[in-house]
């Protein structure tokens, strides 16, 4: 059986096993500013750190302040972006430095009960920032936290229940260090328990042997942590089959329009998209058609949907009239810094390439 600790105590272990295991090195760690925090967290939702890395030093030479975010264009953020996948995570990116801006006097608050009134901001990002920056007593619950908290505990809910996904906060609140020690001690911990999942806790084959918790891990215990966290409803995976218009000039200028919201890709600018080729077809002339060639076929694979992708390459003369297709014309020089779709901007690249080449 595992061993059970006073309040506090097992907090205590890992923040003595952090400050010497943890990672520290991390650009957005060893920081106390809520910008960089609450911009790594945002990157970080779905995403690896390794993706990250280059993302958050270009965002940063780019956007070093919430006031430069806010002041900035969609657009602009939508180009620093681009590649990194789920923008609606960028378009509450900007909403929230306008609103930080805005509201706040440009100071995020120091609270997780303020923090997640912003837009884009949830719980337990909330929560990371002000326990980070600011000291506060407060759970974090994101899916590394979430793993570790229900090994430790030996929670057996269904996290696909939002009762059960309430009674694992009461959990997770528990395990926080001792109110006295929490002001010293709350980054440290919340930090601990992100590494914990990311590098010692981990959805297969979790290394019980070096976790600091392990004598006390009720998972551990009975032998089997990977059946821990219990989530029974899994989504469904589907697929969608999408026709793309490439129209390019010779200088290498290319069709480009807003994709609406919501939607695939939504705010991003992009090739008019078609749901069949006979449909592709109906908005070109016959002069247009004649020009048109298949490019291959290729799926895009998003979270829970296989995108089916079919270019449609059209050279035509720069500043030609698309007739109804809403877009602009957009030059080889500005389309690069653009917020565009990852496999859009693949097309064009590799187009690029094959140019210079």
């Amino acid at each position: 059986m595992s061993k059970s600790l006073p309040p506090g105590a097992l907090a205590a272990k890992v923040v003595a096993w952090q400050e010497l295991h943890g990672r520290n090195s991390l650009p957005w760690q060893n920081t106390r500013d809520p910008y960089r925090v609450w911009l790594s967290e945002i990157m970080l939702q779905q995403t690896q750190v390794a993706t990250v890395l280059g993302y958050f030093d270009r965002f940063l030479k780019a956007m070093p302040t919430v006031q430069h975010l806010a002041a900035a264009s969609l657009d602009e953020v939508l180009g620093l972006w681009s590649g990194l996948g789920y923008y609606s995570r960028a378009r509450n990116l900007h909403r929230c430095a306008q609103a930080v801006v805005d509201l706040h006097g440009g100071a995020f608050p120091r609270t997780g009960e303020v923090l997640v009134t912003l837009p884009g901001i949830g719980r337990s990002t909330a929560a990371a920032i002000s326990s980070l920056c600011f000291g506060e007593r407060v759970a974090i619950l994101d899916a590394n936290v979430k793993r570790v908290v229900t090994r430790v505990t030996g929670f057996g809910g269904d996290l696909a229940q939002a009762t059960q996904e309430r009674l694992l906060w009461e959990a997770a609140t528990d395990l926080l260090p001792a109110p006295k020690a929490a002001a010293q001690t709350m980054a440290r911990y919340t930090q601990g328990m992100m590494d914990l999942g990311a590098t010692v806790c981990l959805p297969k084959k979790p290394a019980c042997l070096l976790c600091p918790v392990s004598a006390n891990c009720q998972a551990h215990a009975e032998g089997d942590p990977e059946r821990y966290p219990v989530r029974t409803r899994k989504l469904k995976r589907s697929s969608q089959s999408i026709w793309l218009l490439w129209a390019r000039s010779a200088d290498g200028a290319v069709w480009l329009a807003p994709r609406p919201t919501p939607g695939v890709w939504a705010g991003l600018q992009c090739f008019p998209l078609f749901d069949s080729e006979a449909t592709l077809r109906s908005v070109l002339t016959p002069a247009q058609l004649s020009a048109l060639q298949a490019e291959p076929t290729f799926v895009h694979v998003l979270t829970h949907k296989d995108l089916h992708l079919h270019p449609w390459r059209l050279e035509i003369a720069a500043g030609t009239d698309l007739g109804d297709l809403p877009g602009r014309w957009v030059s080889a020089a500005q389309w690069p810094s653009l917020g565009l779709p990852a496999p859009i901007r693949k097309l064009l690249e590799s187009a690029q390439g094959r140019a210079a080449y």
